[in-house]
């Protein structure tokens, strides 16, 4: 590792961020996270320790020594998203949690003074003041800053998905690098997962134990067998309609049950993502829901991106929720290819 830049990923999941970070060049020294299921996929994966630390208990002197001596400080980190997202559905969430990881995100910045800082989230966090807080934080610290709502998709990730980007720093001005892609070039669901193996529904690859797809019933089974890649389930014969699609307040659902596009960005990856029901995850052309690995694909994990030790049991509900929670990895890579930049107009090698 270079002396001279390390950065520490706080909430960091099986290493999206990470990944995308060290694919930019930014050394990652550690990632912190309280899920033990995210380890082996982490450390597997990356140059990078995995401690198992909740971050609200983290103290700064214990993070502060993650870092080599001398090294310019980059603290990186997405806190759980779910309470601020749009699609907890009208749930009440707010008692979660949650919302103090962000505050305890904000306290490691003031007594640890990383050069540069960087924070990702869904972006309806803008509406939270705990997110105002946060960013009082910084420029109470003397920190310059950038903050937007990025568009995936002009960053090469196969998502129709938005998420705020903010960008710190003690040195100077600071801002995310232009959009590598515009509309002209998304990727496209077909460039990404085309050329995968056919699976049926509960089938599982011989040769890739995460391309497995999730056992339909079969009501489900006629249901995804009508319906039309982009289309809604008023494709179905009336006998397949759900009591909810039969209320007038039930028939703007039109995301559910629904097929992907080949030829245009998928929808946003939840943790769901494996469950035809839960969204348009249903594959463009096959009758199946996606597979766990297709899923981490559109999350712009590399193919050979290990999730589970050889040999212990794919679970859906366990990679799924590794998956839906990650950074996607060019994301992050854009994240660090900007902090790259930036440390190298002010004479720090990364």
């Amino acid at each position: 590792m270079s002396p001279d830049v390390a950065a520490v990923d706080l909430f960091c999941g099986v290493g999206g961020l990470t990944h995308g970070l060290e694919r930019a060049g930014i050394p990652v020294a550690a990632g912190i996270e309280i899920n033990l299921d995210c380890e082996y996929a982490y450390e597997e994966n990356n140059d990078a320790e995995f401690v198992d630390e909740d971050v609200s208990e983290l103290e700064a002197s214990d993070l502060s020594e993650l870092y080599p001596d001398g090294a310019t400080k980059v603290l990186a980190g997405c806190a759980p998203c779910q309470p601020f997202s749009n699609l907890n559905n009208g749930t009440d969430t707010s008692v979660r949690d949650d919302y103090g990881l962000l505050e305890s995100f904000g306290a490691l910045v003031e007594d640890v003074q990383p050069e540069v800082v960087t924070m990702e989230n869904v972006a309806e966090v803008r509406n939270e003041s705990v997110y105002s807080d946060f960013v009082n934080t910084l420029f109470r610290e003397g920190y310059q800053i950038w903050f937007d709502k990025v568009s995936c998709p002009d960053y090469g990730i196969p998502q129709r998905r938005h998420r705020v980007v903010l960008l710190a720093s003690k040195l100077g001005d600071i801002s995310l690098i232009d959009p590598t892609h515009d509309p002209s070039d998304y990727p496209t669901v077909r460039e990404v997962i085309g050329d995968l193996p056919p699976l049926e529904a509960g089938e599982e690859h011989a040769e890739d134990h995460l391309h497995k797809s999730r056992t339909l019933v079969e009501r489900n089974l006629k249901r995804i067998r009508q319906s039309l890649p982009g289309g809604t389930w008023r494709d179905w014969d009336q006998e397949l309609l759900l009591d909810c699609h039969r209320k007038e307040s039930g028939r703007s659902f039109d995301s559910v049950y629904g097929r992907m596009e080949w030829d245009a960005p998928a929808p946003t990856m939840t943790t769901q993502f494996y469950n035809y029901g839960s969204g348009r995850f249903g594959h463009p052309e096959e009758d199946r829901a996606i597979s766990l690995r297709e899923g981490a694909m559109l999350q712009t994990f590399p193919e050979d991106y290990a999730f589970v030790e050889e040999g212990e049991e794919v679970e859906f509900k366990k990679v799924g929720r590794m998956v839906g929670n990650a950074v996607p990895v060019r994301l992050g890579e854009a994240i660090g290819r900007s902090i790259a930049d930036h440390l190298e107009v002010h004479d720090v090698a990364a």
